[in-house]
């Protein structure tokens, strides 16, 4: 295992916690202002230390971690697991997913009959 002493960039060790599957995905988010290392805007090479708390913002969902070990380098699951402790909310149940109409590829516009009863479905006030 690759254990390191000193900081860490944050986008190499989201990374290398699985949180991100790249490096440069691990990059953009932090470009894109969706990680946080104790609740500041973290640039890529913001160096993360243990006792830090990451928040990441992936896939629709919030992660929040706490740094115990930092790593350099992509480890498996079991390991990763070991370098932070999770304390994120939990996934929204299905029923409080949003649903999203999926048409047929070619079906075109929805006429105005398929409107309405979208409309029906959504209820008042959408």
């Amino acid at each position: 295992m690759a254990d390191h002493e000193g900081p860490v960039r944050v986008d190499s060790w989201v990374w290398s916690v699985r949180l991100t599957k790249t490096r440069s995905a691990a990059a953009a988010a932090c470009r894109a202002g969706h990680v946080r290392v104790n609740g500041e805007r973290a640039k890529p090479a913001q160096p993360v230390r243990p006792g830090d708390e990451v928040r990441l913002r992936h896939a629709g969902r919030d992660r929040v971690v706490v740094v115990t070990k930092v790593i350099t380098k992509r480890v498996g699951a079991p390991v990763a697991a070991e370098c932070y402790v999770d304390n994120s909310p939990p996934p929204p149940r299905p029923e409080q997913v949003a649903v999203v109409a999926v048409r047929d590829r070619g079906a075109g516009r929805p006429t105005k009959r398929d409107r309405r009863e979208l409309e029906r479905l959504r209820g008042p006030g959408h």
